[in-house]
């Protein structure tokens, strides 16, 4: 049995071309071995799809769905366990782990399955949850708990991110931390770090209200990189400059901007993926010896650690940096974030 009802089409966001993209009529996926189909609730709008949406990712090619940070409800039965080892029933809640791996290759086995040889992701390489309806191995589904509301469940995906840069980054305690950005994703790295223990961290941004998001989510200074030179600012306020930063940024000023920040004998995370290759001052590093690492996506240890730091409260879908607007709202909503008009840090889309 299925809670889908009998039809062939669902309604999807669709985009078809560079800054188009349209809502229509489209099949139901139709499920492979090992698959369940959900029903979407919520799915949020990420910053590499913006940039699909101009065309300017290499992973993105239309006509594509995308949407990759969702979550919905089981809407057909399943005999596969999910995440959780267990076999659940239709109407189960579950949030999207949308990084699908082999769990066979020599990454996957060495523990860094985000690197996964044959690694696909949602709304990427195969149909995503920018729709009704969506085909996900049961593997990746983690259900959600009954009173952890649905749009946080969506925000695991991106918390996920901020978890693993801070993973790979080895800040601890004690130490001081830079996050360039205070997007969604640089919001996510500073909850990832204060759960973590760090509590001496400095963000920079453009926008003034992201600013103040992040100083109640608890960074001890902000840095508006509009009026505010960040390197001079952090001089100020630690000479000799930071243990870590984290680049959620990844423009190549921004990138250049991390490596100057950083003490000698630094790591610089970069995370962001805003321009496709940097020149950067190569001498610089190796004469001050800077640890550059690349931080991607996450392994399925980083989601469930994610999940369980939603569970305990440690990022909330409020309204002073979240907005919930209808599919049929998406066109209009990805035009918003891309002219800067949007005055809010993030929006989600409800499907249901």
């Amino acid at each position: 049995m299925s809670e889908q009802q009998n039809t062939d089409t669902m309604e999807a966001l669709v985009w078809t071309a560079p800054y188009d993209m349209v809502l229509r009529a489209e099949p139901v996926p139709q499920l492979a071995p090992g698959e369940v189909l959900l029903a979407v609730d919520a799915v949020g709008i990420c910053g590499s799809e913006l940039s699909g949406y101009q065309g300017q990712s290499s992973l993105r090619r239309p006509p594509l769905i995308m949407g990759h940070e969702a979550a919905g409800r089981v809407a057909s039965a399943a005999n596969t366990p999910f995440a959780d080892g267990q076999v659940h029933d239709i109407g189960t809640r579950v949030t999207i782990n949308p990084l699908v791996i082999c769990g066979q290759c020599d990454r996957c086995t060495a523990g860094q399955a985000n690197l996964c040889r044959t690694r696909q992701l949602l709304g990427a390489h195969r149909p995503g949850a920018f729709a009704r309806y969506v085909a996900v191995p049961a593997q990746q589904c983690w259900p959600l708990p009954d009173d952890l509301p649905t749009v946080a469940g969506a925000l695991t995906e991106p918390l996920a991110c901020g978890v693993h840069s801070v993973a790979v980054s080895r800040v601890r305690a004690g130490q001081r931390l830079l996050i360039l950005g205070a997007g969604p994703i640089g919001l996510c790295c500073l909850a990832a770090a204060r759960a973590s223990g760090v509590e001496d961290i400095t963000i920079s941004d453009v926008d003034p209200q992201r600013l103040a998001v992040a100083e109640q989510w608890g960074a001890r200074a902000t840095i508006n990189a509009r009026d505010q030179d960040v390197g001079t600012v952090i001089q100020q306020l630690h000479a000799g400059g930071v243990d870590v930063v984290i680049d959620a940024v990844g423009a190549t000023p921004v990138r250049t901007q991390a490596i100057n920040a950083v003490m000698p004998g630094g790591t610089v995370v970069l995370l962001g993926l805003h321009d496709e290759a940097s020149l950067l001052p190569a001498n610089y590093m190796v004469r001050h010896e800077v640890t550059l690492v690349g931080s991607f996506t996450y392994t399925p240890d980083d989601f469930k650690h994610a999940l369980d730091l939603l569970v305990q409260g440690h990022v909330k879908p409020s309204a002073d940096w979240l907005a919930e607007r209808p599919l049929a709202e998406g066109v209009s909503a990805f035009a918003e974030l891309i002219a800067g008009n949007a005055a809010i840090t993030k929006i989600v889309l409800r499907v249901a």
